[in-house]
């Protein structure tokens, strides 16, 4: 007789306070979630057993995981089960019920807090680096050096006392270093904790990516008019230079 596998599925389901919501961000793209409300709890179901066990649902604040068996809620892998299944809820698609809350932007550097925190986080994955911030002290004497066929592959700008230079292949300047993400310049060796975030971001603050986000390590962020950059040359960094002394 055939073995029937249905018997090896596990059915997870979970529960959060409604006041944590702003967390699912990180699993809202899971198109095959539910998710129904109970006064202040949010119920979900739906998760595969690879779902379950992700970095996304072990780092959700307050979230409690379950196994359904026989109409009981059992926290994963115990032997007592813990309540009854909730029944007479109103399940959804996540996708659709879940709308993540922004705060407003300021277009200046700030960290967003109000709704979500934007947290970077150390990534192990080599992303190419396509842009540098250098300290304005260190490569005065150093750009009109450079051969042209380097210096005309970048754009640039400058912060404050930097100076942000955009291309490809970067120019051998002391400085940090930044990978491009959607539209986000991001700084290497980091990502955004909740991967998705990137393109919500997009979509509040830069939606016709006429602007560079670059990001700090805090969760702090400048917006860079990409109108603003200029072509790199030993002319245009003397100009701007003379522009910078004289204002």
């Amino acid at each position: 007789m055939a073995e029937d596998l249905t018997e090896h599925v596990i059915d997870f389901w979970a529960e959060l306070p409604r006041a944590d919501e702003d967390f699912l961000g990180s699993i809202r793209n899971w198109k095959n979630l539910q998710i129904a409300l109970e006064d202040e709890t949010i119920w979900l179901k739906g998760f595969t057993e690879e779902q379950a066990a992700s970095p996304e649902v072990q780092q959700l604040p307050n979230f409690i995981l379950y196994e359904l068996r026989n109409g009981l809620l059992f926290k994963k892998k115990a032997l007592v089960p813990t309540r009854k299944v909730r029944t007479a809820l109103l399940w959804s698609p996540i996708d659709q019920a879940l709308r993540l809350v922004l705060p407003p932007s300021n277009q200046n550097f700030f960290g967003i807090n109000e709704k979500i925190r934007i947290r970077l986080k150390p990534e192990t994955t080599e992303q190419p680096a396509i842009a540098l911030l250098s300290p304005m002290s260190e490569i005065g004497a150093v750009i009109p050096t450079l051969p042209t066929f380097k210096l005309e592959r970048n754009e640039w700008i400058i912060i404050g006392d930097r100076a942000l230079f955009l291309g490809t292949p970067l120019l051998g300047l002391p400085g940090k270093t930044y990978w491009e993400k959607e539209g986000h310049l991001l700084p290497t060796g980091f990502d955004f904790e909740f991967k998705n975030v990137s393109a919500l971001l997009q979509r509040k603050y830069n939606e016709n990516l006429s602007y560079w986000l670059l990001w700090n390590e805090d969760g702090s962020y400048l917006s860079i008019a990409k109108k603003d950059l200029k072509k790199l040359s030993i002319s245009s960094y003397r100009l701007t230079q003379k522009a910078k002394e004289w204002s």
